[in-house]
């Protein structure tokens, strides 16, 4: 099992980053740097880049709507020739207040064009001359559009690998299912190991039963708090305000996709009565009504043989990679931390 880390996109990167070779030394496998509407990931994984030796970087995620597919494909050759093979490009739909938002762009077809995104990048990849017609994108322009002067072109550069893993961050069934079929890497997050087949098994199968055996095994990743001592269990309380903030605020009544999850999971009326009270801005009464279960199944916070359990409920669900957020009030703490944990997956 991996041991990987997500940098904090609010402030204060350079300092987080100074710190990554203290993790790096202590077994941290893998990084993943957020988008959002923040800086943007690329240039901080280019300084991750620069910063690391061993470690993996990835993006988690780049949405697939604010840059074109062919720019996707460069932009992950790019960070995978400056960081000598170790990038892995995470993709990601976002959602409806972002794209349409922010970005100005129409959030259509999410399904399928992640996956015409994930095929254009592969054929640039292989430095294949890009054409492609498909239902969303068709590379270049037919005639009719634009100045009929586009050609087919393949990237200059050779890139460090042709088949750069991508990983697609889902929770919806059918997003799920393209993950299992296309993808190298699945990240869904509130995992909960206990749930996991219930919510997603069927997704996962149908997916699976289409991927081909060349991209191997799927690579799970789940995202957990973590906190190891007998005198821990505050830390739960750290997750309610964001667990409210998803399951309340990141989208409208009907669109939003970790509502819908925490429905699935079995906890509906909590689920509504968190949305009602965060959209009327009561947010503190929100994060209050955050199920205990919840935050404490999808963390690992306890003793040590309580999260040695943790993993090991993750690995037999099928979880590959454990994508942690270590909490303590200093950095050598959060070093052991993640000594600790490396050494509870090994």
């Amino acid at each position: 099992m991996r041991i990987g880390m997500a940098l904090n996109y609010s402030g204060g990167f350079k300092e987080t980053v100074a710190e990554l070779a203290d993790y790096e030394k202590a077994g941290l496998d893998i990084v993943f740097v957020a988008e959002a509407y923040s800086f943007d990931a690329v240039s901080q994984l280019g300084y991750i880049a620069a910063r690391t030796e061993r470690l993996q970087i990835a993006s988690g995620i780049l949405p697939i709507y604010s840059r074109t597919p062919a720019l996707l494909a460069m932009t992950a050759a790019g960070l995978d020739y400056v960081s000598d093979g170790r990038f892995t490009l995470g993709l990601g739909a976002s959602g409806p207040q972002v794209i349409e938002g922010f970005h100005g762009v129409p959030y259509t077809a999410p399904l399928g064009r992640t996956r015409e995104v994930i095929e254009i990048c592969r054929q640039v990849w292989r430095r294949e001359r890009l054409t492609y017609e498909g239902r969303h994108y068709t590379v270049p322009l037919p005639p009719g559009q634009g100045t009929g002067l586009g050609k087919p072109l393949k990237l200059i550069n050779h890139p460090v690998r042709e088949r750069i893993p991508v990983v697609i961050a889902a929770i919806g069934p059918k997003n799920v299912e393209l993950s299992a079929e296309l993808a190298e890497g699945w990240e869904p997050i509130f995992y909960v190991p206990e749930k996991a087949a219930d919510v997603w098994g069927a997704s996962l199968a149908a997916g699976k039963a289409r991927r081909d055996p060349a991209l191997g095994e799927l690579d799970v990743i789940a995202q957990a708090s973590l906190a190891i001592g007998d005198d821990v269990s505050g830390w739960l309380e750290l997750g309610r305000p964001m667990a409210a903030l998803y399951i309340g605020g990141m989208g409208a009544k009907g669109k939003n996709f970790y509502n819908d999850l925490a429905r699935r999971y079995g906890y509906e009326k909590e689920a509504e009565q968190i949305q009602n009270l965060y959209l009327d801005g009561k947010k503190d009464e929100a994060a209050a009504l955050v199920p205990h279960e919840l935050l404490e199944k999808m963390s690992l916070i306890g003793p040590e043989g309580h999260v040695r359990e943790r993993l090991q409920a993750m690995r037999e669900s099928g979880v590959t990679t454990v994508n942690v957020a270590p909490l303590a009030g200093t950095h050598e703490e959060r070093v052991r931390l993640i000594e600790k944990v490396r050494e509870l997956a090994s």
